[in-house]
C-alpha cells in the first residue's frame, strides 16, 4: 500500500514537471522574435520611411512602424551598392521615442516617406540581388521582414538599380578588418569576375 502511494506521488510530481516545462516552452515561443513580429504585423501601419540618398550614397535605412500608442518597428540597414541587408532591428517603443529614433537618422541623412509596397519590394529585390553576389541578408531579415504582413510587394511598379555605374561597389564599413575586406573582395571576384566590380580602399 505504501509503495502504491509513493508511485502515485512520483507520477503526479513527474506530470507537474511536464506541465511546467510545457508552459515554459510556450512562454518562450510567445516571447520570441517570430511571435512578436507576427503580432506586430496585425496592427495598422503608421509610418514607412527610407533614406532619401540610399541609391546615390549606397547606404541608408528603411523603417516600418505599426501599432497604436505603442509602436512596433522594423528597421533595416541597406547597402544598395553591394552587401544588401546589412543589419536588422525590431523594437517596441512609444510614439515619442519612435519620433526621436527617426530624428537621429534624419539628422544624418534625410528620410522620406514611401509606400509599404515599395519598401517591401525594395527589401526583397535587394536581398535577392546581393545573394547573387554571395552576400546573404542579415540572419534575422526573413523573420523581421514579416512585419509587413499582407503588404503586397507586387503592388509597386518601382524598378530598382543596384550597384554603382552598373556594377557592385564594395565600401568597407568602419569595423571591417583587413581580413573581412579581403574576404568580401574575393567573394566578388568569384561571383562577377575581376573586372565586374569596384571597391573603395579603406582609409
Amino acid at each position: 500500500m505504501a509503495v502504491n502511494i509513493a508511485l502515485k506521488r512520483a507520477r503526479k510530481a513527474a506530470h507537474r514537471k511536464q506541465v511546467v516545462a510545457q508552459k515554459r516552452r510556450v512562454e518562450l515561443l510567445e516571447a520570441g522574435l517570430p511571435a512578436r513580429v507576427s503580432r506586430a504585423a496585425a496592427a495598422p501601419i503608421q509610418h514607412c520611411f527610407l533614406t532619401k540618398s540610399v541609391f546615390e550614397e549606397g547606404i541608408g535605412s528603411l523603417i516600418l512602424a505599426r501599432g497604436f500608442a505603442s509602436l512596433h518597428m522594423g528597421s533595416f540597414l541597406l547597402d544598395t551598392f553591394c552587401l544588401g541587408i546589412k543589419d536588422v532591428v525590431f523594437k517596441q517603443m512609444d510614439a515619442e521615442d519612435f519620433e526621436m529614433y527617426v530624428d537621429v537618422f534624419d539628422a544624418t541623412s534625410a528620410m522620406t516617406s514611401v509606400s509599404p509596397s515599395y519598401a517591401r519590394k525594395l527589401l526583397r529585390e535587394l536581398a535577392a540581388w546581393s545573394q547573387t553576389l554571395g552576400f546573404a541578408p542579415h540572419r534575422e531579415f526573413a523573420t523581421v521582414e514579416r512585419i509587413f504582413g499582407d503588404v503586397d510587394a507586387d503592388a509597386s511598379d518601382a524598378a530598382f538599380r543596384f550597384g554603382l555605374d552598373g556594377k557592385p561597389f564594395y565600401i568597407p564599413g568602419p569595423l571591417d578588418t583587413d581580413f573581412i575586406i579581403r574576404q568580401q573582395i574575393e567573394r566578388l571576384r568569384k561571383s562577377v569576375g575581376e573586372d565586374g566590380f569596384g571597391f573603395e580602399t579603406k582609409f
